[in-house]
């Protein structure tokens, strides 16, 4: 398996998705108002509060806390309560220690983390109809990190000015070794076992099939969601029995490791019984006495995941193939797809490097640029560095890592997405790249002696297109949102707002009628087998044709060197 240098094992993890609102939301009541009106679910009643003329709910329980006996299960159905549960903070967030710089955190230990949270508008009158579509989103971070809280829904549950408002679900799901962990003890048990973050995934999806209505939404117009490796997860999701008939449009905001394969069923399970020897562990009831400080021990570091986690894997019932297989075969959940990726999806995995390579922090060299391809792409990995010299790219290793990284992952995008095109009966597929590169960045200005601006550029990276949907989004408590140029904070700001308009409309419109379209929104085409169109979300939105897109990203020098993962 090629992987993308470095930070490979983070990005073809499934790279992260990030963070925002960063605590913002119910923790001290900053920018809330009133309280927002009482809802019933099949659970129990739940009272919200109003943000910018949303009403919001926090922290409301899907499951009941995978803790003690119920670690590594599926998650079972949370428990009853009595009267109005105040629903205005954010839950615990799940167990994780490698917070990938700024984008996660902070780090947590608490396994009572099966909580949702609802955006919506109007929630007073919404049990009368239920007419609202529905985005669940799935934080990314590479299935090892990450949290709901850091995403804050108001404006994309309004559907900004042009768009459709729509009721938005956020979520915690297990993670890491809680989330992923095949073990020989465990998966002897009779559940369902290994891929329990899934499991957590799909019972929130049965939980807005139950409850979505009460709210204001449309349970028979869900769109599934995600970046990153929520965009991995969306897709497994898609092709996943347990999540059959449960949402009705997917969404992939730059999700990598679905062209790159999974981990097989052999890899995890060798992985998870490894962890349970270094735990001194050889039954299920050790491994579940374990306290989660210890197992987050093993799991890794907050620079790295460390040598036993995984991500979802093929396991044959939850995940039943390769995700090429499905795709390929036309055996998965035909729906309206819209997904893409961002242009210089790797500076964010350079940016990661950089942030711990100090203080003082130290740009890519052009020795590690090499020695990074060189591991990633083996007997090719010669052929990658004629085509990316770094001469060619200004003597700037950053710049050419970036591109020699990147562009294979576009190449890989236009091959999924014209496989959709081809088996998807029928139901339209938009495909995009996210091609802004100035938008405000999360991690500290870092240098880059060799960059014209004498700093760590940051482009188009990985999960600098998430503010444009969810509000002010900055990553983890640590990230702070800073002008490429200057370096100073700022948040969107002039056409960037117009940008960040344009795309809730896509998104809301996309989750209402299964197509991005409408007033105000970009001209969307369809990308069918024939003429791949991608929306080149920029300032201005364009379009790409195939030819121009092959060119930008090389995809003729990369197609001979891509392999896909059927089994």
């Amino acid at each position: 398996m090629h992987r993308p240098l470095l930070l490979g094992s983070l990005l073809a993890v499934g790279m992260s998705t990030a963070p925002a609102l960063a605590h913002g939301v119910g923790h001290g009541n900053g920018g809330y108002g009133h309280a927002a009106p009482v809802v019933y679910t099949d659970k129990g009643a739940v009272r919200g509060l109003v943000k910018d003329g949303v009403d919001v709910y926090l922290g409301i329980p899907y499951a009941a806390p995978p803790v003690g006996n119920l670690r590594w299960r599926p998650p079972q159905p949370a428990h009853r309560w009595n009267g109005v549960r105040v629903a205005t903070e954010y839950a615990n967030t799940c167990p994780q220690v490698t917070e990938l710089g700024a984008f996660a955190g902070p780090s947590s230990t608490s396994e009572d983390c099966l909580y949702l949270n609802v955006f919506t508008t109007g929630s007073s009158h919404a049990h009368h109809h239920g007419s609202k579509p529905v985005i669940v989103w799935l934080h990314g971070g590479g299935n090892l990190d990450g949290e709901s809280n850091d995403y804050d829904a108001t404006k994309l549950a309004t559907g900004g000015p042009n768009g459709t408002p729509t009721v938005v679900v956020t979520i915690n799901y297990r993670m890491g070794l809680f989330g992923v962990l095949s073990e020989s003890h465990l998966n002897a048990e009779g559940h369902p076992w290994g891929n329990y973050g899934i499991l957590d995934e799909q019972a929130v999806l049965r939980w807005v099939q139950r409850n979505i209505r009460a709210f204001g939404g449309d349970p028979s117009r869900v769109a599934l969601g995600g970046q990153s490796a929520g965009a991995i997860d969306t897709g497994i999701n898609q092709y996943s029995p347990g999540a059959a008939g449960l949402f009705n449009r997917a969404i992939y905001q730059s999700g990598q490791t679905l062209y790159r394969g999974l981990p097989t069923a052999s890899a995890a399970l060798s992985k998870g019984n490894a962890f349970a020897a270094a735990a001194g562990c050889s039954d299920a009831a050790c491994l579940r006495g374990l306290s989660a400080e210890r197992i987050l021990q093993l799991q890794g570091t907050p620079n790295a995941g460390g040598p036993y986690t995984s991500q979802p894997f093929v396991d044959g019932t939850i995940v039943p193939s390769q995700p090429e297989a499905a795709w390929s075969a036309g055996q998965y959940s035909k729906m309206p797809i819209m997904g893409g990726e961002a242009q210089d999806e790797f500076t964010f995995s350079d940016s990661i490097r950089e942030y711990f390579s100090g203080p003082p922090q130290a740009a890519l060299t052009e020795a590690q640029y090499v020695n990074g391809i060189n591991a990633s792409w083996g007997s090719n990995a010669g052929q990658v560095l004629s085509e990316y010299a770094v001469s060619s790219y200004g003597d700037n290793p950053p710049l050419a890592y970036d591109r020699a990284t990147t562009d294979s992952n576009l190449c890989r995008a236009l091959h999924v997405f014209k496989q959709f095109a081809a088996t998807n009966n029928g139901n339209p597929v938009y495909a995009y790249a996210f091609t802004y590169q100035n938008a405000p960045y999360y991690f500290p200005q870092m240098p880059n002696p060799q960059s014209p601006t004498g700093h760590f550029q940051a482009l188009a990276a990985h999960t600098i297109d998430i503010q444009f949907l969810f509000k002010n989004w900055h990553g983890g408590q640590l990230g702070v949102n800073l002008d490429q140029t200057t370096g100073q904070p700022r948040e969107l700001e002039g056409p960037e707002i117009g940008l960040s308009d344009q795309m809730v409309a896509a998104w809301t419109n996309f989750a209402k009628n299964g197509d991005p379209n409408g007033p105000g929104a970009p001209v969307w085409p369809a990308l069918t087998e024939s003429a791949p169109t991608f929306l080149q979300e920029n300032i201005p939105i364009g379009t790409l044709t195939e030819a121009q897109y092959r060119a930008n990203y090389k995809c003729d020098f990369w197609d001979p060197l891509l392999t896909y993962p059927t089994n």
